[in-house]
């Protein structure tokens, strides 16, 4: 039976080294993403993460069930991102070649493909290892969600650097560096507690070639997490498209409303975002990223085909919006 707060039983504790792996709870009330009033839906989604990744540290199996069982539906999928960061550290440091990753994927998170993703990349942030090629043995095209995730962990632990210094990495090839941008872009949501004109001051304080991923990054969040106001989601599509980069905001509505809807838990932040961010149904947002990754066949498992995807799907915005 789900409650409604955000706190569930805790996971049975890690033995042995697993033990000095293991997250403190209490760094979520002293993170950027401490509440504010009407702000919780950010620090509920970092709760839900912390303990999704001890849960995958113990040793028995069903503790990340048990834990999903006592969350809110809507907080699964940031456990289950959780889960997926604790998998990829534990795959590294054992040489599992990514066992536990795939175990993940095909069990308690097998609706939760895009966060396990996500969170095997923060993983990899975790431990200093940049996700390259074989970060993630998952999704052909999701495990580039890696390079998302490791940006918004290396942006939450640089902090000054990558926030307000706006320096990259350099041991990301330039493309890659897009993708990163992305998870820099959530990063910016979580960091302003999802208010708006803040988010939008910090995306323009970047250079105009990095705006637009950080766009889709901020609409990722903004229709996953949620956290604002209708009012304060039109600032954010008014801010973007003044920038010249409202399909790429679009676009990260549509990857997240995609997530959404396969993880058969369409609630209330995608209801409200889709249609402010991408001017359509969460259903209809996610179609385009489907129809989008259908087009590229089966053999797509490049970075170049993540862009690729992304980028059919901005067009699949600009085409519906020309038309209506």
């Amino acid at each position: 039976m789900h409650h409604d707060g955000i706190d569930a039983a805790p996971a049975p504790p890690a033995a042995g080294w697993r033990r000095l792996l293991a997250r403190d709870a209490d760094e979520v009330a002293a993170g950027p993403w401490a509440a504010e009033p009407g702000r919780r839906g950010v620090e509920e989604a970092e709760s839900a993460y912390v303990s999704g990744f001890n849960a995958a540290l113990s040793r028995d199996a069903g503790a990340l069930p048990a834990l999903l069982d006592g969350l809110p539906r809507e907080r699964w999928t940031f456990a289950c991102e959780g889960a997926g960061a604790a998998s990829a550290v534990l795959d590294l440091l054992t040489l599992s070649r990514g066992r536990r990753l795939r175990a993940l994927l095909s069990g308690p998170a097998a609706r939760h493909h895009h966060a396990v993703h996500l969170g095997a990349g923060r993983g990899y942030a975790l431990l200093r290892l940049p996700p390259m090629r074989g970060a993630c043995r998952g999704h052909p095209l999701l495990r580039w969600l890696a390079v998302d995730g490791y940006g918004f962990q290396r942006g939450l632990e640089a902090g000054v650097r990558l926030l307000h210094e706006r320096a990259m990495p350099g041991l990301l090839t330039r493309a890659r560096c897009a993708t990163f941008d992305q998870g820099l872009g959530r990063l910016l949501w979580h960091h302003e507690r999802a208010a708006a004109e803040p988010v939008a001051d910090r995306v323009a304080g970047f250079p105009a070639g990095r705006r637009g991923d950080l766009w889709a990054g901020v609409a990722y969040a903004a229709t996953r997490t949620g956290g604002a106001t209708g009012e304060e989601l039109a600032l954010l599509a008014e801010r973007a498209g003044a920038d010249g980069y409202r399909s790429c905001l679009a676009q990260g509505c549509a990857f997240a409303s995609m997530a959404v809807v396969r993880e058969a838990a369409l609630l209330g932040p995608a209801v409200l975002a889709a249609p402010i961010l991408a001017g359509a149904e969460p259903e209809e947002a996610a179609a385009w990223a489907d129809r989008a990754l259908l087009a590229l066949g089966h053999d797509a498992r490049t970075h170049d085909d993540y862009l690729a995807w992304q980028a059919e799907t901005r067009r699949a915005w600009s085409h519906r919006h020309r038309l209506g």
